[in-house]
């Protein structure tokens, strides 16, 4: 096989086969032919050469170097002038950048200064990296590896002892960093004849560059003798000795028919020093002979004679300086592919084909069925790069959010929401419409599309909803990993908001029980004698007012206001949470033990994923953004009034830490292998109720111009669209492209009059038997949410979705209300029973909705007192006659305002079962009075969510949770029961 040849040429460096194993002659057409026989095995190099910047430069050369003749002045130094040349004409385009090219070193800490001065001439970086003498073959290739992920290196030059050049560190270098042109993937590209793709040993360019100049000729024909010549530099000198139409030999020093080779032979390479025993009177007199064996680049030096008679330096060049300038020519050269690799690629998905089954498998038994692609070749295909995924197991990954500063000048996609008339506690299938969607985009319509879901909690999966990732032949895959766990995301928000609480409580019990010096010399100890201020303490005494920052130097003023908070109980607004519906969490008493000195107060659990650090991991923009919006949540008001945040409880930093890897997108896909975005999974009665801006930014860059991003909002239009528009895009800067209304025949009989309608209860006759008055009286809902959708002047598009007990009478009279009462079309979608093929009507209306005239805007205007704001959400998107303020709503808005957070966004808290405040209220309720309960405050998130009614943030389980269906196969480890 070609890599096993490939190793062994390299081994032979180290391990000089026995003389009774050499034959005197080999002539590299018999090895190049074995490599050749099985190159397939290689994978492509990103890109087809490089033109762009070599191409124009190539125009602008007066005297261009190389070629059979004399050479016009030094060699090296227009190798020198042209890279610098090229680099200057490629950071014109790009200012930032500066190629990076680290050298690593074993024993020897001194690096050649003429690889320094040539890098600096040419404006290269260099990092030099020594490491000890005696350091082992695994500690240099974990040093490779290193340098192979970052991102900011790009090029790698070993410079070791001969006995540390193994086949493994010479292959642990990526292909893609390799100066020297020394791994085995260059060198079969090489052997290939790819010379555009590959990276060519700088030795070797550099032997053959001068054997053309000292021939005077062309060298076809000639025979060239490679004497002690192995490894990586014999199979390139080979390959390009052979393309320049020369015979080859190639042998060792000791072989016995040395003599008669060098007499037969018009020209030799040297490539080690030469034996004592080894007599000078064998060398031709006017041998013309290049010596390579005191290589600057590699960095081990024979210790033998040097050969007498040798002819490079004749040219007026050293194979070594001249080596060093292409190795630096490589390095510009790289450099300019890895800046092509960079730039936005064209899609090369292949989709994966569906079977549906009639009638159709439950949602696990459909999702098993499929065999998904490797994560890997998912990510490939969209355009991710390799150091721009993290791969958590076989199916998922996080994309890293250094893909959007790689594609800042990348156009966005087409925005696409989906939301939904007010639901039946059943949910009327949104994921299920929104992956119908882009199945039928990408896979049937050859649009790039992308999905983008929130992350299902464990909460509703083993209560009453089951799992989220859709239904039918259009959910995500595979459904129990997108149900369960994911990438932990939610127990990272578990374990930092529970942080935080722990955090507030623990401060109220020393500053209940120690004085201010006590504390002032816990919380600033002496280490080693001196005391510093942490980063975070540094900040909270700013905020004072108190510029100092020696910690002996305060008064005992400044450390009572530096260590007391001096938190208010009654007011704490910060509660643990659990990802698990228990109602016996809703209140409980915290403090009972005895340890903590009768310091016990009433609190509550939530669930998850109804923290404030939900919703800012929903709405952040980069790292740096979700650590500010950490630090200014808002956990209680200190006794005068004033908020206490997470920064002043010096909890901000951990609290990033623990979400440092949640705030990466997880890359997964649908049953017919089009990407998906899970990321985030905020309530949308308590919160915004919509993924990450993060995700919906990096997909509207990944599906180009053209393309598609489908993201959904929770629950009906008037509270997840609502929210979406008037919280989400003002935090993200993006403008939405069309709306996607989803409606289902059984909730608009619901809204029409029908009976009541229970999760898990069997469906009563109204819902599977056709009626017309219902449907008809039920429109009212889907024609209200069209109006809303309408006040943000986005098109919108109907998606009935269809149910096998819907008549074809009821789907004609819901698409012909929607049409006449605004939406610019109306489609019936079969995606739940035929995958994306019977969405494809939905998707080529969505295509020409997004050409129609786009006149977005937001509801209000964020410098409007608090109260109007609400009131106008209240009477445009619900229809209320009014609101009606409780005294403690009123106190919270005048004390919100009075803070200095009365120009923030409102998040309404509301049923989602009714446009009103009253669940039982279907249709489109009117004249009613809306109550406003209590306003709270999400400062990190960045919105006020006012409580309307009652409102539970922790789900109780039912009598027959879903969970009672749930087990796991021990033998397969497979999970069955997941919906």
């Amino acid at each position: 096989m070609m890599l096993s040849a490939l190793r062994r040429l390299a081994w032979r460096t180290l391990v000089p086969p026995p003389a009774t194993r050499r034959t005197g002659k080999r002539k590299s057409s018999g090895a190049a032919g074995k490599l050749l026989s099985s190159g397939e095995a290689f994978a492509l190099l990103p890109h087809r050469g490089i033109c762009g910047t070599w191409s124009r430069l190539a125009k602008q050369q007066v005297t261009p170097g190389g070629g059979t003749g004399g050479l016009q002045g030094s060699a090296s130094r227009e190798i020198i002038e042209s890279s610098r040349k090229a680099l200057s004409l490629l950071q014109k385009e790009h200012p930032t950048f500066k190629p990076t090219l680290s050298v690593v070193q074993v024993g020897n800490d001194d690096l050649e200064q003429e690889i320094r001065n040539v890098a600096e001439e040419i404006g290269l970086n260099l990092v030099h990296i020594c490491l000890h003498h005696d350091c082992t073959e695994n500690e240099i290739v974990d040093e490779i590896t290193k340098i192979n992920e970052d991102s900011k290196i790009h090029g790698v030059l070993l410079r070791l002892s001969k006995e540390s050049y193994t086949s493994k560190i010479l292959n642990a270098v990526k292909p893609e960093k390799d100066v020297n042109g020394i791994t085995d993937f260059n060198l079969a590209r090489l052997v290939h004849g790819n010379m555009h793709e590959c990276v060519v040993s700088p030795v070797a360019n550099a032997v053959v560059q001068l054997l053309e100049k000292l021939a005077c000729a062309s060298l076809d024909g000639k025979k060239v003798l490679l004497l002690a010549v192995q490894g990586p530099l014999e199979v390139s000198l080979q390959c390009l000795l052979q393309r320049k139409g020369v015979v080859t030999m190639s042998c060792p020093w000791e072989v016995k028919e040395l003599q008669t080779m060098l007499h037969d032979a018009d020209m030799v390479v040297v490539g080690n020093t030469k034996p004592k025993e080894i007599p000078v009177s064998w060398m031709k007199s006017k041998m013309t002979t290049v010596d390579c064996s005191h290589d600057i680049l590699w960095g081990h030096y024979g210790s033998s004679e040097q050969l007498v008679k040798h002819s490079d330096q004749a040219s007026g060049e050293d194979v070594g300086h001249l080596a060093v300038a292409k190795c630096m020519q490589n390095l510009v050269k790289i450099s300019e592919r890895w800046i092509q690799a960079q730039q936005y690629k064209n899609w090369n998905l292949r989709c994966l084909k569906l079977q549906p089954l009639s009638p159709v498998p439950s949602d696990i038994e459909i999702s098993r069925a499929q065999s998904p692609k490797a994560v890997d070749v998912l990510a490939r295909e969209i355009g991710l790069l390799t150091d721009e995924i993290e791969i958590y197991g076989q199916t998922k990954a996080k994309v890293r959010l250094s893909l959007l500063e790689r594609l800042k000048d990348q156009p966005d996609g087409k925005y696409v929401l989906v939301a939904g008339i007010t639901p039946t506690p059943l949910g009327e299938g949104k994921s299920t419409v929104t992956i119908g969607l882009v199945q039928a985009l990408t896979a049937h319509l050859k649009v790039n599309s992308f999905a983008c879901l929130r992350q299902p909690s464990q909460g509703p999966t083993f209560g009453v909803k089951g799992g989220a990732a859709g239904g039918g032949y259009a959910q995500v895959i595979p459904m129990e990993e997108f149900n369960l766990h994911l990438t932990g995301d939610i127990h990272a928000i578990t374990a930092a908001n529970n942080l935080l609480a722990a955090a507030i409580d623990a401060r109220i019990l020393h500053e209940n029980t120690q004085s201010d010096k006590a504390l002032y010399n816990r919380l600033v100890p002496l280490v080693q004698g001196e005391r510093t201020f942490s980063p975070i303490q540094l900040a909270r005494m700013k905020r004072l007012g108190i510029t100092k920052t020696d910690p002996d130097t305060l008064t005992a003023d400044e450390i009572n206001r530096f260590v007391r908070l001096d938190i208010d109980e009654s007011t704490i607004t910060w509660q643990r949470v659990v990802d698990t519906n228990d109602r016996f969490l809703r209140k409980i008493t915290i403090g009972q033990a005895n340890t903590e000195k009768g310091f016990s107060r009433q609190t509550q659990f939530d669930i998850a994923v109804a923290s404030e650090i939900m919703a800012i991991l929903a709405l952040t923009s980069s790292l740096s953004d979700m650590k500010e919006r950490l630090g200014k949540i808002v956990v209680a008001n200190n006794k005068k009034g004033e908020p206490v945040t997470a920064e002043d409880l010096g909890v901000t930093g951990a609290l990033s830490v623990l979400m440092k890897d949640a705030i990466k997108p997880t890359l997964m896909q649908t049953l017919e292998g089009t990407p998906v975005f899970v990321h985030a999974g905020p309530f949308a009665n308590i919160a915004h109720g919509n993924s990450s801006v993060l995700a919906d930014k990096v997909a509207l860059k990944l599906v180009g111009k053209e393309g598609f991003v489908v993201t959904e909002a929770g629950f009906g239009a008037d509270i997840g669209m609502e929210k979406f528009f008037n919280i989400k895009c003002r935090a993200s800067g993006l403008v939405p492209s069309v709306v996607v209304l989803v409606a289902t025949v059984r909730a608009l009989k619901m809204h029409g009059g029908g009976p009541s309608v229970t999760a898990g209860a069997p469906l009563k006759k109204e819902y599977t038997e056709e009626n017309l008055k219902l449907v008809s009286d039920g429109c009212s809902n889907l024609r209200k949410q069209i109006e809303i959708a309408q006040l943000f002047g986005v098109p919108v598009v109907v998606a009935l979705n269809v149910f096998r007990t819907d008549s074809p009478a009821e789907i004609d009279l819901v698409c012909e209300i929607a049409k006449q009462s605004g939406a610019s079309d109306a489609v019936a979608c079969y995606h739940w029973s035929d995958g994306g093929r019977g969405a494809v009507e939905l998707a080529q209306a969505v295509r020409r909705a997004a050409n129609q005239k786009n006149s977005f805007r937001y509801l209000y205007d964020l410098q409007l007192p608090i109260i109007e704001k609400i009131k106008i959400i209240a009477q445009n998107v619900y229809g209320a006659q009014d609101i009606e303020l409780s005294p403690a709503a009123q106190s919270q808005i005048a004390r919100y305002s009075q803070q200095g957070f009365g120009n923030l966004p409102i998040c309404m808290a509301k049923t989602h079962l009714s446009l009103s405040h009253m669940p039982e209220r279907k249709g489109v309720p009117t004249g009613f009075i809306l109550p406003i309960s209590d306003v709270r405050a999400s400062i990190g998130a960045g919105f006020i969510y006012p409580l309307v009614g009652t409102m539970s943030t922790m789900p109780g389980l039912p009598t027959r949770p879903c969970f009672y269906d749930i087990d796991l196969d021990p033998e397969t480890e497979q999970v069955k029961g997941l919906f």
